[in-house]
Formats: structure tokens, C-alpha cells, sequence
């Protein structure tokens, strides 16, 4: 039997109105009718077990059942930031990133970045981001935000206590990073890569340059694999 579907709102009470592209992709695409039973997440850590109870043409109202704690969002508080990606690349990291339990995710303009963000396009990261959180059975969404700026991308990641930088001209990492880690902010560069006056910003504010092997990855792979490493030693994949 499959799971009930999910579907992330706003507040939850007794009874729940469903409306907007929630909506449409519960009439149109899932084609759920009246004592369908579903999922509503509000982003709290909580998940609330619901059934539709009428079906109009504008939404859909649904009475709560039971309330739970979602055992799935992550307890280390990784950060990844990455420098946007051209076609659908950066789509691809958002979604692999929501998958592995990051709990921010910010993109970022640098010296070498090719592609660009516009409003639409971050709406759409917003959005694969959404659905993601629903495949992989999370109970919160995380925001992907723009930083047109690499210095303040930096900045935006001062309060964790591991920072480390994906810099591919490294021979060597740094350090090694360490087991059980609770808090890190990931840097990971787009297809061009860095500068070393990039790399030596990053450092002056407490960024510890990391190597991904003598291979060179794609910058997608990049940010998969260090994001993949990273959960596995704060033991979120164990």
C-alpha cells in the first residue's frame, strides 16, 4: 500500500483548507478525491495524518486526525553553499542536497561563474527543493537563497563551527574533517572554479581549504560528494 501523499501548508489546525499548486497537484495530477487520505507538513518537525473531507473547485478541506514527530530531518545543521551552475545543474545539487539533509542552501555569483539567477530561476530552485523534501520524506523545506555577492555568501556562514572550502588547485586538504560534527557550512565552487584571491577571502574568514582527491569532479559531483562525506561523518548516513 503507498504512503499517503504529502502536502506542505502553512498552519495547521482541526481542519485545513488546501489551495494554490498544492492544490492543483492534488486534483490535477494526483486525482485525490473526497476520503483520501494524505500528509500535511507545516515545516515545524511534525507531520499531521489527514483525510479530505469536501472537494471544490478552488480547494480542497481536509480534517486533521492525528498529530506525529517526523524522525527524518537531520540533527546536524549543514550548511552547503555553491556557485550557480548552467542548465539544469544547479536544479540537480538543490535536489540532492534537500535528499541528504542539509538544512540551508545558498548559491552564489563568483569571478568564474558562467551562469546566472534571476528571480524565476530561484523560484524554480525553491521549488525542486519543495518537491524534494517530499520524495525523500522530510517535514521541512529548505530555502535556497542568491548571493549575488561571494563575500557575503562567506559571511552568511560566520556561526558554524566548520567551515570548509572545495578548492580544486589544493594538493591536500588542510585538515581532516571531523567525526560527529554538529554544525558545517560547505563551500563548492561552479564549473570555473576559483580564484586564489577567493580562496584567500574565504580563508581570512575562517574557511579551511579542502581537497576532493586528484581527480577533477564535475562541479555538481563536487557538491554531492563533500555534502556525502560531510552527513556521513556527522552521522546522518549511518
Amino acid at each position: 500500500m503507498a504512503a499517503p501523499k504529502r502536502f506542505f501548508v502553512e498552519q495547521i489546525g482541526e481542519e485545513v483548507a488546501l489551495t494554490g499548486d498544492e492544490l492543483r497537484h492534488a486534483k490535477n495530477v494526483l486525482r485525490l478525491s473526497e476520503g483520501d487520505e494524505v500528509t500535511l507538513l507545516d515545516g515545524s518537525g511534525n507531520e499531521y495524518a489527514a483525510v479530505i473531507a469536501s472537494c471544490a473547485r478552488d480547494r480542497y478541506l481536509l480534517h486533521v486526525l492525528a498529530k506525529r514527530e517526523n524522525d527524518r530531518e537531520p540533527k546536524a545543521d549543514v550548511y552547503l553553499l555553491f556557485g550557480a551552475l548552467k542548465g539544469d545543474k544547479s536544479e540537480l545539487v538543490v535536489q540532492k542536497a534537500v535528499e541528504l539533509g542539509v538544512r540551508r542552501i545558498g548559491v552564489f555569483s563568483s569571478r568564474y561563474c558562467a551562469a546566472y539567477i534571476n528571480e524565476n530561476k530561484l523560484a524554480r530552485l525553491n521549488r525542486v527543493a519543495h518537491e524534494a523534501a517530499k520524495q525523500c520524506l522530510r517535514a521541512s523545506v529548505p530555502e535556497v537563497v542568491y548571493f549575488n555577492d561571494f563575500a557575503a555568501a562567506l559571511a552568511s556562514a560566520q556561526a558554524y563551527e566548520h567551515k570548509l572550502f572545495a578548492c580544486e588547485f589544493l594538493q591536500k586538504s588542510e585538515r581532516g574533517i571531523p567525526a560527529g560534527l554538529s554544525s558545517a557550512a560547505l563551500v563548492v565552487g561552479s564549473e570555473g572554479g576559483f580564484t586564489q584571491e577567493e580562496f584567500d577571502l574565504a580563508r581570512g574568514l575562517g574557511f579551511c581549504g579542502v581537497s576532493l582527491g586528484k581527480r577533477i569532479l564535475r562541479a555538481e559531483t563536487a557538491s554531492v560528494a563533500l555534502l556525502s562525506v560531510v552527513m556521513y561523518l556527522a552521522g546522518e548516513l549511518q
